[in-house]
């Protein structure tokens, strides 16, 4: 069985994010890096590799040209190929597209298993893994923590977290789709190895206008920063006068 992990390149949180003046898109200053939730994927791939559940992990991201340093970065923890589909930098897919994109790679492949991430740290969709399972026909199950080959290796049994900290178990038919929740495992360093194997390695590059991208099914028509929120007063003096300042405050509001 051959594994395909979706790892996406990220803004890193460290940098300035702003909207530009058109109010239609964002300008980022700073570096990219993979998605945290995409490096729990992977390494869980890697450790059904290891337990001799399958054969090659592959891992393939969907992003312009400088996407192509976060699948260096799959193949130094371990993937065998990095797969690059490769887009405009703007406009930004929706995930309906990104998701057409990679189903339509998987298509021609023969993966038994495809695995993302829960969510993309910088929009937070949560769409793109179910939507490449409904668009294969695979089953999906999502928010993933624990995952183990049942069936000879024809089947999983996995348990998705839910809502009061409970767990949900299943059981899939494979080919599936898991989209994985962080606490899984703990994902690895590179080893020196694969980072000198991944300095070498090309990747396996596709124009994604090749892979005949549907139609957009919605459109972006504004971005604008989060309403500022009353801001707090901080109480200065002994306790007697900060109780008697709180006391008014309250009346003057009529909560007393």
């Amino acid at each position: 069985m051959n594994i395909l992990v979706c790892v996406k390149q990220v803004p890193d949180s460290e940098g300035l994010i702003t909207i530009d003046d058109e109010g239609m898109g964002i300008v980022f200053k700073g570096a990219y890096r993979m998605n945290r939730y995409d490096e729990y994927a992977l390494e869980e791939a890697l450790r059904i590799r290891e337990r001799g559940d399958a054969d090659v992990v592959d891992a393939v991201s969907v992003g312009p040209r400088r996407a192509a340093s976060t699948l260096k970065r799959a193949i130094e923890m371990g993937a065998a190929d990095g797969i690059h589909i490769i887009t405009a930098e703007e406009p930004r897919l929706t995930p309906f597209e990104t998701a057409s994109l990679i189903a339509s790679y998987a298509r021609q492949k023969e993966y038994g298993l495809i695995l993302t991430g829960i969510m993309a740290e910088d929009d937070m969709h949560c769409q793109v893994g179910p939507m490449i399972a409904e668009l294969l026909g695979y089953p999906c199950a999502s928010s993933v923590i624990f995952e183990e080959h049942r069936g000879g290796g024809h089947g999983l049994r996995v348990e998705r977290e839910i809502e009061g900290g409970r767990r949900e178990g299943l059981e899939l038919s494979l080919p599936a789709v898991l989209t994985i929740q962080s606490g899984i495992n703990r994902p690895r360093y590179p080893a020196l190895s694969n980072v000198l194997r991944a300095r070498a390695q090309k990747l396996i590059e596709i124009d994604a206008a090749s892979l005949a991208p549907p139609a957009p099914r919605e459109r972006l028509t504004a971005l604008r920063y989060p309403d500022i929120a009353a801001k707090g007063v901080f109480l200065e003096g002994t306790t007697a006068e900060k109780a008697d300042a709180l006391y008014r405050a309250l009346h003057e509001k009529a909560l007393i």
